[in-house]
């Protein structure tokens, strides 16, 4: 599961863990809310992390999972492990315990290390027999200056280093597998396109557990900056957290740059900030005004990623007031095709399918050898780098200047707020209540989050039980981003001519629905 070799890519390969060594070693690296590590601490504490690690877990390549809010550990976690020649897997600290569980047995985890509260939540049985169990502060207490510390690695930078859980269209969360090399190159391309510096201040409000918000300390380590990591409340507390750490580097998905657009900013805040990007679902023509009206002297980067390739395209700042919906070209060391229906390269403004390829491609999923084969084929022809290439299965077309433009997907993914949900990972939280005989999830257009989950659902016994019981029980098994905006009663669903669901007819009942 590698693309064909790319000697200038290779020369830049070094394993992840060398981030701890990219800055100056007075400079600082991380605020924390007790305090700031230097580049010369933070050599230190991942160096302490990873001798524990591996005298805790001896096992190369074990898998150690974490499930916690941002702090130390979940920031450190990604090098240590790596250092440690273990794989670390984030979880998203928004998951409750049966998404985590699947996680957990899915990837085999040897140890699990989270906040007390999340731990204390889930049940026997939801972590393999033989997986290490601890919060995270006992960990660090134990780490922190007990051992020697460990160098830095010289693993091989095709070496798995870490797996990052996402939803596919059916199905559980599956694991996506990330070389050094990947995440390396992923640091050093998004370093370079946003022209990182060592005077930079990131502050990191999205989650770690994805490859975009993982990046947000990535490539500002990799220029020797610093990184201010925060789970905030209200976007008010954002802005107030730019004006407080003099932020120059703010990543955000749509809904947040919605209420962002909406609030007040000092004008020294917005003339510290140099640059802003966005993934996750696009910026619209109005939202780009209205950003460019609050940051009239800051970068917009509008960006398109899948956690299967990391990043693909970004547009340049210069552009975003004239094609403000395109998606823009391929980041550094990508290689994006459009590819139309009959296999070939997609003419200009022609829609086709956009083909991944090149060193940023993961290596697959985790012991998933059907869906991998799926979604990661060979490159098409004419491909510079060959090999592997993902195939995203979204629709875009590519216009006379080189500009990608979205278009579609072909499957039923919801994409909600930056997340992309499984409508049959939905469905399969309803149908274990007992409470429907039938179920569909669907996404349902909205301003602020992109697509909202609509959930039509068919009763298994009394409706007046359903309805009320339902929207309890859903909230006690999915997360808050999966939870459904509305759920629709139906008698019966409609079909197609082969007697399987037709959704676009759903979707069109349930937008009468709401019209009326």
């Amino acid at each position: 599961m590698t693309s064909a070799p790319d000697h200038q890519s290779e020369q830049l390969c070094r394993p992840i863990d060398h981030l701890a060594e990219c800055g100056m070693a007075d400079a600082p690296a991380l605020v924390l809310r007790d305090g700031t590590l230097t580049y010369s601490d933070l050599r230190e504490r991942v160096g302490w992390l990873a001798a524990w690690l591996s005298m805790r877990v001896a096992v190369p390549g074990a898998r150690i999972a974490t499930w916690a809010a941002k702090g130390e550990l979940s920031c450190l976690m990604p090098l240590a492990t790596a250092r440690a020649g273990l794989v670390h897997v984030p979880i998203n600290p928004l998951l409750k315990p049966m998404q985590v569980a699947h996680i957990l047995k899915n990837c085999g985890a040897s140890m699990l290390l989270g906040t007390s509260a999340r731990l204390e939540s889930l049940a026997r049985g939801d972590a393999p027999a033989d997986c290490i169990i601890m919060s995270e502060q006992d960990a660090l207490t134990q780490a922190s200056g007990s051992v020697e510390p460990l160098g830095r690695s010289d693993v091989s930078t095709e070496d798995l280093a870490a797996i990052l859980y996402t939803s596919g269209s059916t199905g559980q969360p599956k694991g996506v597998m990330l070389s050094h090399a990947n995440m390396w190159l992923g640091a050093v391309s998004v370093a370079q396109y946003l022209k990182m510096k060592s005077d930079d201040r990131t502050l990191a409000v999205l989650p770690l557990s994805f490859d975009y918000g993982q990046n947000q300390l990535f490539s500002t380590w990799i220029a020797g900056g610093c990184v201010i990591p925060m789970d905030y409340l209200l976007p008010r507390d954002v802005v107030k957290a730019c004006s407080k750490h003099r932020i120059t580097t703010l990543a955000a998905v749509p809904p947040l740059w919605i209420e962002l657009a909406e609030l007040d900013w000092p004008a020294d805040t917005a003339g510290e900030m140099r640059r802003v990007t966005n993934s996750g679902g696009a910026l619209t023509e109005d939202l780009v005004r209205t950003l460019r009206s609050k940051l009239q002297n800051t970068g917009i980067f509008p960006m398109y990623g899948l956690t299967e390739a990391f990043r693909s395209t970004f547009l340049d700042p210069h552009l975003v007031d004239s094609h403000p919906t395109s998606m823009g070209k391929a980041v550094p060391h990508a290689e994006v095709l459009v590819v139309n229906d009959a296999g070939e390269e997609a003419a200009i403004d022609e829609e086709g399918e956009l083909v991944h390829c090149g060193p940023l491609v993961a290596r697959g999923y985790w012991q998933d050898e059907a869906r991998t084969a799926e979604r990661f084929r060979p490159a098409p022809q004419g491909s510079r780098y060959g090999g592997m290439a993902v195939w995203s299965g979204d629709r875009v077309r590519r216009d006379a200047e080189g500009l990608l433009h979205y278009v579609g997907r072909r499957d039923a993914m919801i994409k909600s707020a930056g997340n992309r949900i499984s409508p049959q990972e939905v469905e399969d939280a309803a149908r274990a209540t007992g409470l429907v005989a039938d179920v569909a999830a669907v996404g349902i257009d909205d301003a602020r989050l992109g697509q909202a989950v609509h959930l039509v659902a068919r009763p298994a016994g009394r409706r007046e039980t359903a309805e009320r019981e339902l929207p309890t029980l859903l909230n006690k098994m999915l997360p808050g981003f999966m939870q459904p905006r509305m759920i629709h009663w139906r008698d019966d669903f409609p079909v197609n001519p082969n007697g399987k669901l037709d959704r676009p007819a759903l979707i069109r009942g349930i937008l009468q629905e709401m019209a009326e």
